[in-house]
């Protein structure tokens, strides 16, 4: 029995109580006594026997009993034991203040990896004798469960309070509601209202209303957000601004302007008018929603009510009328707006318009809006540079645009890769090569990345995959590799293009030109590339040393090089092979090709020697995973049965294949001798394994000196 389970009254705590004895003919417990009012964790004093190791992390602000209990268990490696238990029981009790101040204070020291067994603290302190949880204890529980992700059991706390004769209030749900606002887990802040309402009958406050309404209408649960406003209004409580506009920007958000004019007209004739913050607030969800022709009715509507717009609602129109396309309405508000006295005209205004009238091709309108720009004070930012630079570059006037290039950097502004970059295609477009050597220069010059912004370029260069492209790529290469401009990445940016669109003689050209450069040496994904070029270009003994080399530099290939060296060597009749880097390719990349999972599959299952299981397998590979069986698969079938010198059953399932019209009749025939290959050089495999071990290999050679 422990000192919780004795009925007898005991004194209060003291020194005296817990370190000595009434008695002398009173036995000795032969528990430790200690003085938990002078608890310390960091007390090293050697007379303290029992004194645990220092727990830097606790507080100093903790109370003596709490760092007792939290440092036991750190010393029990976090973990509710026995241990645990007896330092428990050498506390008188474990008060609802003592468990509320040790739930509090591990919600914030303990992290994920190391949780301390609070749940298990708090119901064992409940079964104390005569002891009753507190409120506050029950919320530091569930703000401790929500914390380590274990939201549900914190929405349990509930139903324990009301077990155990707590009935929740209202500020447990209003707690349980924050945490899951505050994680956007607006279904579950539902589930807690409903059982709010339905379960414990409590309805709550016009704030809790709105704040349930708010999340609710956020999480994209416009729906459930009007019921729980239906239940807002059964109850008889009254609206404020706040809940009018939760439920206006919600509306608004799903584009339905007409329900939002009804809660306006209710809004002014029951609570207040809408100021400019509501009406701008409404504009920007509209906005950001891209329902522009609801934002100008809201806008009509904010200024028959009288209210006139800031320079925040303004920018805010003015800005998603362009990004939209609709630069005219956007320019009329411009000038709408630059006509009223005390508006600040903001620079996003004037971005927006230069971009919207550039992406429409009036380059000339974009300038002018510049220009007034700069007349009214303003300086413009690279972003209006970038887009006028790249207007231009679109309408072929690379001269004008090459010129703001110059104001750019007068302007003390740092040119980056999309300032650079429409200037480089426009050039290339043009098939000049020496305005793009002297713009790389002076991107050198500047103290630009050049080589990163070239990588960049010639990416975007060659995306479209166009033949066209990529050989005029390789002519700018050339021309900046003239000039010392040229790096490995580029390499394999126009080794890769010229491979996709079947230039491989090009590609190989380049990759004997990185073999033979004393710089720029090739590297993993130069190599991979290349096994592929080597593959189609029937070369795969060069694929295979381009393999060896990568192997020797401890470099993984990727899983395109994989597939191309395998399909090679099966191609070539070199199946051992084949199988042998369809197992290293699985061993080293974690998600390999699905046709070389199931090429191990078939291999396993061909040790049954059951052609029917075969089938089966490559069943499920067509109709669940859409793949067709390839030269592997077939491979595999071979070497499997080859292996367990059944080739009989390999027969079995090419003809299943043939009959259902999957493997056309030139092929099997082609399968059909390369199973009769195989076999053949396992046996004979086998018979030099044979010779080998009994001795016998010796007399084979003189066999053969004999006869010839």
């Amino acid at each position: 029995m422990t000192s919780l389970s004795r009925t007898r009254t005991r004194p209060p705590l003291s020194s005296s109580n817990l370190t000595s004895t009434s008695g002398h003919n009173r036995r000795r417990s032969p528990s430790i006594s200690v003085d938990f009012r002078q608890w310390d964790s960091t007390n090293k004093s050697p007379t303290a026997t029992t004194t645990p190791p220092p727990t830097p992390s606790l507080s100093p602000s903790l109370s003596p009993l709490a760092r007792y209990v939290l440092d036991s268990f750190r010393r029990n490696s976090n973990k509710w034991c026995p241990a645990v238990l007896s330092d428990l029981t050498k506390l008188r009790r474990v008060t609802a203040s003592l468990l509320t101040e040790i739930i509090r204070v591990s919600s914030f020291t303990s992290s994920h990896n190391h949780q301390l067994p609070l749940t298990e603290l708090f119901h064992w302190a409940g079964k104390q004798k005569g002891y009753s949880h507190t409120y506050a204890a029950y919320n530091a529980l569930a703000y401790h469960l929500n914390r380590v992700g274990r939201f549900r059991a914190a929405d349990q706390v509930l139903e324990l309070m009301q077990s155990q004769g707590k009935p929740p209030t209202e500020m447990q749900f209003e707690i349980l509601i924050r945490f899951h606002t505050d994680a956007g887990r607006g279904l579950r802040v539902y589930h807690i209202y409903d059982k709010m309402r339905r379960k414990f009958g409590i309805k709550p406050r016009v704030y809790l209303f709105n704040r349930i309404i708010d999340v609710l209408i956020r999480t994209r649960n416009l729906e459930l957000g009007l019921r729980v406003y239906e239940d807002f209004r059964k109850d008889g409580l009254k609206e404020d601004g706040v809940t009018f506009m939760i439920i206006a920007k919600g509306l608004c958000k799903e584009g339905k302007v007409d329900q939002v004019f009804e809660i306006l007209g209710r809004m002014r004739s029951e609570c207040c008018k809408p100021d400019v913050f509501a009406y701008t607030a409404m504009v920007k969800v509209l906005v950001g929603e891209g329902y522009l022709d609801g934002c100008l009715r809201i806008w009509e509507e904010m200024e028959r009510d009288g209210v006139m717009p800031d320079a925040m609602a303004y920018t805010t129109v003015i800005t998603g009328l362009c990004h939209a396309g609709r630069v005219d309405d956007g320019f009329r508000l411009f000038r709408e707006m630059k006509k009223k006295n005390g508006l600040l005209v903001d620079r996003a205004s004037y971005g927006a318009l230069v971009d919207g009238f550039v992406k429409l091709g009036k380059i000339g309108r974009g300038c002018e809006i510049l220009n007034e720009m700069v007349k009214d004070g303003y300086r413009p930012d690279l972003g209006i540079y970038d887009s006028l630079i790249r207007g231009m570059c679109d309408v072929e006037r690379v001269d004008k645009a090459d010129k703001l290039f110059r104001v750019v950097i007068q302007e003390g502004l740092l040119p980056g890769f999309d300032t650079v970059c429409p200037i480089l295609m426009a050039y290339v477009k043009m098939e000049e090569m020496d305005p793009i050597v002297g713009m790389v220069r002076r991107m050198h010059d500047l103290g630009l990345p050049a080589l990163d912004h070239l990588v960049k370029f010639f990416t975007v260069l060659v995306v479209d995959g166009l033949e066209q492209q990529v050989v005029k790529a390789v002519q700018v290469f050339r021309s900046l590799k003239e000039k010392g401009y040229c790096s490995v990445f580029i390499y394999n940016i126009l080794i890769e293009s010229l491979h996709r669109i079947g230039k491989i003689n090009m590609a190989l050209s380049l990759f004997k030109e990185m073999n033979h450069s004393q710089h720029f040496k090739p590297n993993s994904s130069t190599l991979s590339i290349i096994i592929s070029c080597f593959v189609n270009n029937d070369n795969v003994k060069e694929a295979c040393s381009c393999y060896g080399t990568m192997k020797e530099m401890s470099w993984i290939p990727s899983v395109s090089a994989y597939r191309a060296l395998v399909k090679g060597l099966c191609r070539i009749e070199e199946i051992n092979l084949a199988i042998t880097l369809v197992k290293d390719c699985l061993g080293n990349i974690e998600n390999g090709p699905i046709e070389f999972k199931y090429c191990l599959a078939i291999l396993h299952a061909a040790k049954s020697g059951s052609a029917a299981k075969i089938l089966s397998i490559i069943n499920e590979m067509i109709e669940e995973q859409g793949h067709p069986p390839d030269d592997i698969i077939y491979c595999s079938v071979i070497h499997g049965f080859c292996k367990k010198s059944d080739p009989e059953e390999a027969t079995k399932v090419f003809e299943d294949l043939r009959k259902r019209a999957m493997l056309p009749e030139s092929r099997l025939v082609m399968y059909e001798d390369m199973l009769k290959k195989h076999l053949m050089s396992m046996t004979a495999g086998l018979v030099l394994s044979g010779l080998k071990l009994f001795d016998l290999e010796s007399k084979l050679k003189l066999t053969d000196k004999l006869r010839s």
